[in-house]
């Protein structure tokens, strides 16, 4: 099982994507800002996915992942929005999205869990 970390300063957001990961097995925590999302992925090794708003106040996810990133090499990041269209490299998926969207993309880029 492939632990994630799920970053979205809408609790409503951060619930039904940990609930739609959970549902396709993976480990799942969840930050609802940028600044707990890197705390959290300091204090935990077993963090291999990252999967992040984009547009969040103080730290846009684009920076978040690139700074994730930096702290941990092999991590792997999905950017999620409902403005944004180019994932500057990264994988995105714009909401709103169902289940099966990210178990497509996830498939594809970072594997399931």
């Amino acid at each position: 099982m492939r632990t994630v970390l799920v970053v979205d300063d809408d609790p409503m957001v951060l619930e039904l994507t940990a609930g739609m990961l959970e549902d396709l097995g993976c480990d799942v925590l969840v930050a609802s800002s940028p600044t707990e999302a890197l705390a959290k992925l300091g204090a935990n090794p077993k963090i291999e996915i990252l999967i992040t708003d984009v547009n969040m106040p103080g730290l846009a996810g684009y920076e978040l992942a690139e700074r994730a990133k930096r702290m941990r090499p092999g991590l792997q990041a999905i950017l999620l929005s409902g403005r944004e269209t180019e994932g500057r490299g990264l994988p995105l998926i714009r909401k709103p999205f169902l289940e099966t969207d990210l178990r497509r993309v996830m498939s594809r880029t970072t594997g399931l869990c």
